[in-house]
């Protein structure tokens, strides 16, 4: 085993935000079970591993919850106790309780159980895409959560690797239950396929010496092992970045303050932002591909209100290959992203075959909410679902059962989900109609669905210009439409009409929220 530094587990992303506990919170332990539906016939292991919030101590989790300090560990690294929980065989399911006010990781492991060492400063995390890493031959994966008075948050991670395919989900007092993460039928294998297809990539994935194939690499792991460019993003970097030096870099990185905003201009290879009074609020130097994949060094985003969230918006747009070409960021149209060349493939094939094309492929996918995450401010109980590695998995989203068009009578067109990728703040748009579930809508409960998903009103504004978005259903006025015997298609909230925005006959058009006039952009029927 190569020596490395000992890493404390991390809060999520997305909780860094949320500093004010919700007014209920859940039990003191929360019962998460596992369930093995892999298809596969080894013994497996469990491993709750994390930080004691209150007392900032790293240590593990047994199965009833209880938590424990690690002992001190040694230079060089010394073997942790056996920490394991016996988990479930294929078709069976184990238990285990998340103590409130901790936050890490659960490991699944395969055949074998993990390797764990300790330094004087805590625990070393398993590093695979080390080839002198103790766990580079073992089947394993993990899930990242945090459980505290503000609630649970749980994701399935891709930020370093995909190995094991599984999908997330919780359980709210109100009995209602969330769930992400989870791939198409034999997404296991297509991702595998699809990213050893792309030139430059088939060292990225891993397969033992039995013919196991073991993960697929996030970019940065895989380069840092020597299993890929060093280089490979920095012509498109460099692209994105020079584009302004002659236009302005717009990023609104807050989508409940649309007046917070920053504008970016490049000057040699840095970036210089001011706020809208004009002062200079923060710069970054052109990062390199490892800066990018990381969301680290030159993007270093510290846990603050300006810079981070300038630095998160930068990363994300970098990513997903919007920068240089959508000058307002963060963009959220999906169906926009990992356009460039050369691209992310593997954020881009993950999304792909991601059911929701939900996905955490890397550090800050969390923006806009494309994350595979899960989060209750009440909960009540959690499961981490281990899916099939060959068929047999999830599904793309069904043609909608009932689902009907909604076509606009000026252009013909119909109301289409981007991509069909039925993702929070997804901008709704016209397309022409092609019978596909991105264009089925059920009209039910005075909401209009499509995906499981409502069409909503942006940040609940009333105001005209709003943007027409898919948004988890939540019982918001934002939510409820009627369409009229006249064709006006109104949010009861606003008493205000959809309308195609700036009378666009394209296809991608967007919809907006706008004072009723009774004009043909205004004017809707179900096919």
């Amino acid at each position: 085993m190569q020596a490395v530094a000992a890493l404390a587990m991390t809060v999520p992303a997305a909780v860094t935000a949320l500093s004010s506990p919700a007014q209920a919170i859940g039990p003191a332990l929360l019962p998460v079970t596992v369930t093995n539906n892999t298809g596969r016939g080894e013994a497996t292991y469990l491993y709750v591993i994390g930080t004691n919030l209150s007392t900032g101590r790293l240590g593990y989790v047994n199965q009833g919850g209880t938590f424990t300090a690690w002992p001190a560990g040694q230079i060089p690294p010394s073997p942790a106790p056996d920490v394991a929980i016996g988990g479930p065989g294929n078709g069976g399911s184990t238990t285990v309780q998340f103590p409130r006010g901790f936050s890490g990781r659960l490991y699944f492991s395969f055949g074998t159980k993990l390797k764990l060492f300790l330094t004087p400063d805590g625990f070393v995390q398993p590093a695979p895409w080390s080839s002198g890493d103790a766990n580079h031959d073992i089947l394993f994966d993990w899930s990242e959560f945090t459980y505290n008075d503000g609630g649970l948050w749980l994701n399935s991670t891709q930020v370093d690797m995909l190995s094991v395919p599984h999908a997330v989900s919780v359980t709210g007092a109100n009995g209602a239950t969330s769930r992400e993460g989870e791939l198409v039928s034999d997404g296991r294998n297509k991702v595998f396929n699809a990213i050893k297809a792309q030139s430059g990539w088939a060292n990225t994935v891993y397969t033992r010496a039995d013919g196991t194939v073991l993960r697929a690499l996030a970019p940065g792991k895989a380069a840092g092992a020597g299993q890929f460019s060093t280089t490979y993003y920095d012509s498109y970097i460099t692209s994105a970045w020079n584009a302004y030096t002659s236009k302005t870099l717009t990023v609104v990185p807050f989508g409940d303050q649309p007046n917070t905003k920053y504008f970016g201009r490049t000057s040699g290879n840095v970036m210089t932002f001011t706020n809208t009074s004009g002062q200079t609020v923060t710069s970054f130097n052109k990062p390199s591909s490892s800066s990018v994949w990381g969301c680290d060094g030159d993007l270093f985003a510290p846990n603050d209100l300006v810079v981070g969230p300038i630095a998160r918006t930068l990363c994300a747009a970098l990513n997903r290959g919007t920068l240089g070409t959508i000058d307002t960021q963060p963009s959220t149209n999906a169906a926009q992203f990992y356009q460039n060349n050369p691209a992310n493939q593997y954020g881009k094939i993950i999304h792909q075959n991601m059911v929701d094309g939900k996905a955490y492929a890397f550090a800050f996918d969390d923006v806009g909410n494309f994350e595979s995450l899960v989060h209750d401010g009440d909960p009540r109980s959690a499961a981490i679902t281990l899916t099939p590695f060959g068929a047999g998995g999830g599904t793309t989203p069904p043609p909608s059962s009932g689902g009907v068009p909604v076509i606009n009578d000026w252009n013909g067109k119909c109301v289409d989900v981007p991509n069909g990728s039925f993702v929070d703040s997804a901008p709704l748009q016209m397309w022409t109609c092609n019978g596909s579930a991105a264009q089925g809508w059920n009209f039910t409960g005075g909401t209009v669905q499509a995906g499981g998903k409502c069409m909503d009103v942006a940040a609940g504004s009333v105001a005209n210009g709003a943007a027409i978005q898919l948004y988890s259903c939540n019982g918001t006025g934002a939510q409820q439409f009627v369409l009229s015997s006249a064709g006006d298609l109104v949010n009861v909230a606003a008493n205000k009409c959809i309308d195609v925005k700036d009378w666009n006959a394209a296809d991608g058009a967007r919809l907006q929220l706008w004072d009723c006039a009774g004009t043909a952009n205004q004017k809707w029927h179900k096919g």
